[in-house]
């Protein structure tokens, strides 16, 4: 199954503005959460739950979905064009309104894996949810677009899986808190359209530079690397990333990493 979870970017300062004002605040949610739930389902894709401004999804039950990793994908993708629109309106409403205009951003977690589905929860009451090492990873994941700065993130099964038909750019090792192996995680930039072009291309490329540099303890090159970055075009879309692995090669100057690096670059606790 391919398991998402997304989440809105500083909600707290969002709904801080409707603290007088709840019912306006459930307006919003309403209004925000009815186009991704579209998005969703129009890509076969199951609700598995709301939690405030947050959505639960998966793909492949209950019906078969031989191509639950690019439905996923394209739902992740849907919804990010759903939050553009939305966004749009809400500023056009706040310049005529004379009020704060504070855009929704959300960030999108995607894995694959082995799960168990099924009517799940107490002797009282249980719902139709999913369980599994694949959906612990999906929640992590979803967390971690604030921190290399792409807003979907998915994990290697499902990147791999759809590697032909979206723009796929590698960002990091991460080892999970409790699990033995590293996994390989990635953004999704876009459809193949995005992938073809001259600018995700170069994007790609630099990329992949700094990180053959850094995964061989270069770390000159590495810095090297991220500088002719930042004076390119695409520099704006890898600065969150940039300043990830600059902090962390700062860091290993003073403190070198273990020899046993085993190939894990960061510890994903959340």
């Amino acid at each position: 199954m391919t398991i998402m979870f997304s989440d809105v970017r500083g909600f707290t300062t969002i709904s801080e503005t409707y603290k007088s004002d709840p019912q306006g605040l459930t307006r919003l949610m309403n209004r925000f959460l009815t186009p991704l739930t579209n998005a969703i389902l129009a890509r076969k894709g199951t609700i598995d739950k709301y939690m405030g401004d947050a959505i639960m999804a998966f793909w492949n039950a209950p019906l078969d979905d031989n191509e639950h990793q690019v439905n996923a994908c394209n739902a992740a993708l849907d919804m990010l064009e759903q939050i553009d629109v939305l966004n749009k309106e809400r500023e056009a409403e706040a310049e005529d309104g004379g009020h704060r205009y504070i855009p929704i951003n959300v960030g999108v977690g995607l894995n694959t894996g082995v799960c168990v589905v099924g009517n799940m929860g107490s002797n009282l009451r249980f719902d139709y949810s999913v369980l599994g090492d694949s959906v612990n990873l999906a929640s992590r994941l979803e967390g971690q677009s604030k921190e290399y700065g792409f807003p979907i993130i998915a994990g290697s099964k499902t990147a791999l899986a759809v590697k032909d038909q979206f723009a796929i750019l590698e960002l990091d090792f991460i080892m999970v808190k409790g699990k033995k192996e590293p996994e390989v995680i990635y953004a999704i930039a876009g459809r193949n359209d995005v992938a073809h072009s001259g600018q995700f291309q170069r994007l790609r490329n630099l990329t992949i530079e700094m990180l053959a540099n850094y995964r061989s303890r270069d770390w000159e090159g590495a810095l090297a690397a991220i500088a002719r970055g930042r004076k390119t075009d695409e520099a704006r879309s890898l600065e969150l990333l940039y300043d990830l692995y600059e902090a962390r090669i700062l860091g290993y100057r003073e403190n070198p990493p273990p020899e046993d690096w085993n190939g894990a670059f960061a510890l994903l606790t959340k």
